[in-house]
C-alpha cells in the first residue's frame, strides 16, 4: 500500500481533492476520521491500494501532522490559486521542508483564478528552501483557464467538468509560454544531472523518458519541488497528479529509512482515536515487517488488528495501513520497535503547546475520572500537555489554541462522560521587600507543663532580582545553640511562601544575628514559631511589593507580517528584543520579546489575527519584575 499525506491552508481544497483522487478508478474504501483533525481515505488506482491521509486546514491543526507524515511515503500540499494568499501556505511547505519528504505541489482552483501562475508561484517560492518547478503550464481563452500542457510529454489537455482531459492539438498561442517554461524545467533538473546538463549545452534532442526519470530521482532525493495545476472540484488535473504520484513517489523503504537508519522500526501510528466502549484505536503502518494480531510490537503483543486496505482481520505487509484496538501501550508520537518505542523525529514533533487553560469538573466525584480520562486522551493527542497548576491543584491543559480545548472538552463529554469548565491561569505573582529590616521577637508561653521560650533577633534585606532567598547566622558564644537555627530558618522560609498580599516572598536575605535560649523551655518547635513570626513582622515592615513573571518569547512569523508585530507587542506592555531572518526557514523571521506572563493568552488571540493564523511561538520564565501601577490592582 502507497501512503501520502494531503495538507495545506483551510479552504484550498483538500477535501475535494482527496473526494477526486479516490474517485479515479471508482473504488474508493470507507474514510476514518480522527478527532475531527485527521482523516483517512483508502482507495485502489490503476491496481494498486492508496492511503490519503488528510490534515485538517488551520494553524492549530497542524500538530497533528507529524504522525501522518511520518507514516507517509510523499506529501501534497494543496495551495489556492492566488497570489496574496500565498503566505497562508507558508506554515505547510516549512513543516514538509522539515520533514525531508518528496513534496507535490498542487494549485487548486485554477478555473477561477485571474491571477497569473507566475505570480502564483513567485508568492509561494518565497517561503520555499526548494526550489518549485512548473511541470505544466495553463492554456487560457478569454481569460479563463480551460486546460494545461504537460512540460515533459508537451502534450496539451482541454479539461472537461468531471470528466477526464481531452487531449487535444497545442494551440499556437501557448507554444512560445510552453518552450519558454518547458526550458525552465529543463535548466532545473540539469542542475542535478550531469548528462541531462551535457544534452543541454550542446543542443541534443532530449528523450521524453530520460527526462522523466531526471523528475523522479530529483523528487525523491528532495531536490526539486513539482508543481502541478488543476480544479479538483471539476476534476481537472486531478489524474495528471495522481499518475506523477504514482511513477514517482518512493516505496515505503525510503520512509522506513528516514525513520530508522538502521531499520529496527516495526511500525510507526499515524492516527489515534478513543472510541466509546472500545477504548483506544490506533491506526498503524507497517513498516519493516508483517504485522497481524499478536505480533510483538513496543515491547508487548498487539491486540485486533484490522486491514484497512481489504477490510478484516488479517496480516499486513510492509507498507500496509491497520486499525489495531485492545493495544492500550501504543502511543501516537511514536515509532514502534518489537522491544520499545522511541519519540518521532524533531521534525514531527508538535509546536510548543502554548495555550494555557485549568479544567476542573462540574462535579466533585469526577475528578479522579477526569484525571484518568486526560492521561488516556494524551496517548493519542502528542499536541496536549497535561500538567498540575501549583497554585490550585487543578488540572493544567498546555494545546494548540481554543478549537483544540473545544475538541478537548467535547471528547472528555462524549467518551468519558466528564463534564468541565475551562479557567485561564492566574499569573505566578510574587513579593519582595523594599528595604532592610531588624525585627527582635521572643516567643514565650506557659500554660502549665512544659514552656516554650524562644528569643530571636532576625534581619532580613532585598536581594538583585532573581537571587532567590538565602539564609545565615552571625550568632555568637551560643546565644542561640546550633542545633536550634535549622528551626529559626525553616520558620523563616515558611513564612515566606505567603506574603501580606498572599504570594510567596523572592529575593530576601534573612541573618540571624541574635537571640536568647532557655536550658528547659527552649525546642525546635519554639525557635520555628519564633522565626516565622519574626519574619513575617519584618514582611509588615519591609515594604512590600507586586512582582509579576516576565516571559521571553521567541514569534516565528512570516517576514511579511514581523512590522505587525510591534504595535502589537507594545500594546501588551513587552519589551521588543529584536528580529532577524531565519536560517533554517525561508520568508520567516524569529522575532524575540519580554512579555508578562498574563499577556500569553492575549498574544495567542492577537498573533493569530495579526498574521492570518501563519506565525507560533515558543515561550519561557526569564525572569520577575515589579508590577506597574495597575497591573494586577497592584497599589
Amino acid at each position: 500500500m502507497r501512503v501520502f499525506t494531503v495538507l495545506g491552508p483551510s479552504q484550498a481544497g483538500k477535501s475535494t481533492l482527496v473526494r477526486a483522487m479516490a474517485g479515479l478508478d471508482k473504488e474508493a474504501g470507507q474514510k476514518l476520521e480522527a478527532a475531527g483533525v485527521v482523516t483517512l481515505q483508502p482507495f485502489s488506482f490503476m491496481g494498486e491500494d492508496w492511503g490519503a491521509i488528510e490534515v485538517a486546514g488551520g494553524a492549530e491543526n497542524l500538530a497533528q501532522a507529524g504522525p501522518a507524515l511520518a507514516a507517509s511515503d510523499a506529501a501534497v500540499v494543496c495551495v489556492p490559486a492566488d497570489a496574496e494568499a500565498a503566505v497562508l501556505s507558508a506554515p505547510y511547505l516549512r513543516k514538509v521542508e522539515e520533514a525531508g519528504l518528496p513534496v507535490f505541489l498542487f494549485i487548486n482552483r485554477m478555473d477561477q483564478t485571474r491571477d497569473r501562475v507566475a505570480d502564483v508561484l513567485a508568492g509561494l517560492q518565497t517561503y520555499c528552501a526548494h526550489h518549485l518547478v512548473l511541470r505544466q503550464v495553463p492554456m487560457r481563452e478569454g481569460g479563463q483557464v480551460v486546460g494545461a500542457v504537460d512540460l515533459i510529454s508537451e502534450r496539451a489537455w482541454s479539461y472537461q467538468d468531471g470528466k477526464p482531459s481531452a487531449l487535444v492539438e497545442l494551440p499556437d498561442g501557448v507554444r512560445p509560454r510552453e518552450v519558454e517554461a518547458r526550458g525552465e524545467l529543463l535548466e532545473a533538473l540539469a542542475d542535478f544531472d550531469d548528462q541531462l546538463m551535457e544534452e543541454l549545452i550542446e543542443d541534443q534532442e532530449i528523450l521524453v523518458k530520460e527526462i522523466y526519470d531526471v523528475a523522479t530521482r530529483t523528487l525523491q532525493h528532495s531536490q526539486l519541488i513539482p508543481v502541478f495545476l488543476g480544479a479538483a472540484e471539476h476534476c481537472n488535473g486531478v489524474m495528471r497528479l495522481m499518475k506523477s504520484l504514482r511513477h514517482e513517489a518512493p516505496p515505503v523503504e525510503q520512509a522506513l529509512a528516514r525513520l530508522s537508519p538502521g531499520g529496527r522500526v516495526v511500525a510507526v501510528g499515524c492516527m489515534g482515536e478513543l472510541v466509546k466502549h472500545l477504548g483506544k484505536s490506533v491506526l498503524l503502518r507497517a513498516m519493516n515487517a508483517d504485522c497481524s494480531s499478536g505480533t510483538e510490537m513496543a515491547g508487548q503483543a498487539i491486540g485486533g488488528l484490522t486491514m484497512v486496505a481489504k477490510g478484516g482481520n488479517g496480516s499486513l505487509a510492509m507498507g500496509d495501513l491497520g486499525r489495531v484496538v485492545k493495544s492500550d501501550h501504543l502511543r501516537l508520537g511514536q515509532v514502534y520497535l518489537k522491544d520499545g518505542a522511541r519519540a518521532l523525529p524533531d521534525w514531527a514533533q508538535p509546536r510548543p503547546a502554548t495555550y494555557r487553560r485549568l479544567v476542573t469538573p462540574v462535579h466533585q466525584r469526577d475528578e479522579a475520572r477526569l484525571s484518568t480520562a486526560l492521561e488516556r486522551m494524551g496517548e493519542i493527542d502528542p499536541a496536549m500537555e497535561v500538567t498540575q497548576d501549583e497554585a490550585t491543584g487543578h488540572a493544567l491543559l498546555n494545546l494548540q489554541g481554543p478549537q483544540h480545548l473545544r475538541r478537548v472538552i467535547q471528547t472528555l463529554k462524549a467518551e468519558f462522560g466528564v463534564e468541565v469548565t475551562e479557567d485561564m491561569v492566574p499569573p505566578a505573582l510574587r513579593e519582595t521587600i523594599t528595604k532592610p529590616v531588624e525585627i527582635h521577637h521572643r516567643h514565650r508561653k506557659q500554660s502549665g507543663g512544659a514552656g516554650q521560650f524562644a528569643d530571636v533577633v532576625i534581619a532580613i534585606k532585598p536581594l538583585p532580582r532573581g537571587s532567590g532567598v538565602t539564609f545565615d547566622d552571625c550568632v555568637k558564644g551560643g546565644a542561640v545553640p546550633r542545633n536550634y537555627i535549622p528551626s529559626v530558618e525553616a520558620g523563616a522560609r515558611e513564612a515566606l511562601m505567603q506574603g501580606t498580599n498572599g504570594h510567596p516572598v523572592v529575593d530576601v536575605a534573612i541573618t540571624l544575628k541574635d537571640g536568647k535560649h532557655h536550658s528547659v523551655d527552649s525546642s525546635d518547635y519554639a525557635f520555628r514559631m519564633a522565626g516565622k513570626a519574626a519574619v513575617r513582622e519584618a514582611l509588615g515592615e519591609a515594604g512590600l511589593v507586586l512582582l509579576q513573571p516576565i516571559v521571553k518569547v521567541a514569534i516565528h512569523v512570516p517576514s511579511v507580517f514581523s512590522g505587525n508585530l510591534v504595535p502589537m507587542v507594545s500594546g501588551m506592555k513587552g519589551q521588543i528584543l529584536g528580529f532577524e531572518a531565519e536560517q533554517d526557514a525561508a520568508g520567516w523571521d524569529l522575532f524575540e520579546t519580554l512579555l508578562p506572563m498574563a499577556a500569553q493568552d492575549e498574544l495567542c488571540s492577537a498573533l493569530a489575527s495579526a498574521t492570518r493564523g501563519t506565525a507560533w511561538f515558543q515561550s519561557g520564565f526569564d525572569h520577575y519584575e515589579e508590577a506597574r501601577r495597575g497591573d494586577f490592582g497592584a497599589k
